[in-house]
């Protein structure tokens, strides 16, 4: 908020000081004035004030104080010298007779503004004085009030007793305004910076949670999600737009995710937008933003998705579904990176990478004019297909025990669950056509279904009109778990591979590429579970 006062003509018609190096009163009243309001920092203000004032009386010290009634203290907010300010925040606990006086100062006002005071008169300036460790000095107060019931006031200090005079009261008081509106400042400065720094808090932890969540787990990354994840770390580092595919619920948010917790805007916002679950009408506005009366029912500026993803990264899922008209509008931030709000005219620079996500074949849209070409080539330059869960089975083992533990967190269940005995079997069997999202939300309705049971999965499909509720792949063993310890569930799976390879772990058609993951992997994981390395291996 800038400092800005409207000067009230209350002094002087060009009333000469009697005290050397000023000429008259509106001479003062400008020079110091201008230094109050020369900058927003107030300690950098009262520091160049206190030279000037030094020309017409006494000032080593001074002091910009509010009084905190709930704490019983006056918070001294900043302090100046003539070498230097100082931004503070310091409490002068007031004794019960001191608070009280304030309360009746402030329902009645004092009978002056400006006190030429000292430490042997006021019990106030004594606290100050001591607290600062400046006792015996002269004092020159002036009450200041704020519009919103704040009462502080802007101290001068001397060394040495009865150094002030009622010229120089005279003078402070054409300060008033001035003063008063730079505490007013200062103070909404203030909040504004400790909002600004929550905020910034906020935002620390909630990336944390984010990292914890989904950068550093990304399930099934050492198995079905090996080489998106390989993708993924060759592109997060870089700026490059990114062009994620595959079906609806294989868990596109997650791997966008991902790529930004893996850059260097890691610390910056992560914006997801739905493009297909906002109306047309409203889709400029939403990702560009808005001026007031842009339109009906704008009353105020609205800043868009863009410039919310600043330093940052926007994910524009389903872009598929975008308009073509919002297509040329999205054109002009790859092609400038700028942005224009509704309804303005200036032209608005952004720093932000962009991530498209898409269920649909782009380039066949574009070959039936759905989809503008010149925005694929943009968007396709570093494409990542997300494989479906049926293409990658050994992940299914994984996901569930994750799912139980994420979900008995969120449901509040004390004891995880453990899962019925071949539960795993039917779910590696089923052809999943919801994907990822599927899973989750079969697991969470088998945690309430059997709340204090294991986990059965009876209904497995059974929301999909006119298909069965199993579909099994040709050649597949079923899985007998009796065991449902996550490296047991996990071991039998491995072993379940190996015998269906008759042990061969490298190669065409071994283990790891049925696993999809790197022989070697396999073998450190292998070790790690005490599996045997040897021919002929049966079912476990």
């Amino acid at each position: 908020m800038l400092w800005y006062f409207t000067t009230r003509t209350k002094i002087v018609n060009s009333h000469k000081s009697q005290t050397s190096g000023m000429t008259d009163d509106n001479e003062f009243f400008r020079k110091a004035t201008l230094r109050i309001c020369g900058t927003l920092e107030i300690e950098e203000a009262m520091c160049a004030c206190v030279r000037a004032m030094r020309e017409v009386m006494p000032v080593d010290r001074m002091f910009l104080q509010v009084y905190e009634p709930e704490l019983g203290a006056m918070r001294t907010v900043a302090t100046a010298t003539a070498e230097r300010g100082r931004e503070v925040d310091l409490l002068t606990p007031m004794p019960e007779p001191v608070r009280e006086q304030i309360a009746r100062s402030a329902a009645t006002g004092p009978e002056e503004s400006v006190v030429i005071d000292s430490d042997e008169r006021n019990p106030v300036a004594r606290e100050m004085l001591r607290f600062h460790g400046i006792q015996g000095w002269s004092v020159l107060r002036m009450r200041l009030s704020t519009e919103g019931g704040r009462l502080g006031g802007i101290v001068l200090t001397a060394e040495g007793r009865d150094r002030y005079t009622s010229e120089h009261a005279r003078l402070l008081r054409l300060l008033e305004d001035p003063f008063t509106i730079a505490l007013a400042n200062t103070l909404e400065h203030r909040e504004v910076l400790r909002l600004r720094d929550r905020l910034a808090d906020d935002n620390r932890y909630l990336h944390r949670e984010m990292l914890r969540l989904s950068g550093d787990e990304i399930v099934g990354a050492d198995f079905g999600l090996r080489e998106v994840m390989h993708k993924v770390h060759q592109v997060a580092p870089t700026d490059s737009p990114v062009l994620l595919t595959g079906e609806t619920g294989v868990g596109k948010d997650v791997i966008a995710n991902a790529i930004h917790l893996g850059s260097p805007r890691r610390d910056g916002p992560f914006i997801p937008v739905n493009c297909g679950a906002i109306p047309e009408s409203l889709l400029d506005s939403e990702l560009f933003g808005h001026e007031k009366g842009a339109f009906t029912g704008a009353l105020a500026r609205k800043r868009g998705r863009f410039e919310r993803a600043q330093e940052g990264t926007i994910l524009l899922d389903e872009i598929g579904e975008m308009p073509l008209p919002a297509q040329v509008r999205l054109l002009r931030v790859l092609q400038h990176r700028e942005i224009e709000r509704v309804g303005g005219t200036e032209r608005i620079g952004v720093d932000i990478r962009i991530i498209a996500a898409s269920n649909q074949d782009l380039s066949k849209m574009v070959q039936a004019g759905r989809f503008r070409e010149d925005l694929w080539f943009r968007l396709d330059v570093f494409p990542v297909a997300v494989p479906p869960l049926r293409d990658r089975r050994g992940d299914i083992p994984a996901l569930v025990q994750h799912f139980i533990e994420r979900k008995a967190g969120e449901l509040k269940i004390g004891v995880t669950p453990r899962l019925a005995p071949g539960a795993i079997d039917s779910l590696v069997a089923y052809g999943w056509p919801g994907n990822v999202r599927e899973l989750e939300n079969l697991v969470e309705r088998a945690m309430i279904l059997h709340r204090g049971e294991p986990l059965r999965f009876d209904d497995l499909g059974a929301s999909l009109p006119g298909s069965a509720a199993i579909t099994s792949t040709p050649g597949e063993l079923p899985l007998d778990l009796d065991s449902l310890d996550l490296d047991t569930v996990v071991a039998t799976h491995i072993r379940r591979v190996l015998a269906m390879t008759g042990g061969k772990i490298h190669g065409p058609g071994g283990a790891g590429e049925l696993l999809g993951m790197n022989p070697n992997t396999l073998r450190y994981r292998m070790r790690k579970l005490g599996l045997p390395f040897r021919k002929h291996l049966k079912p476990g």
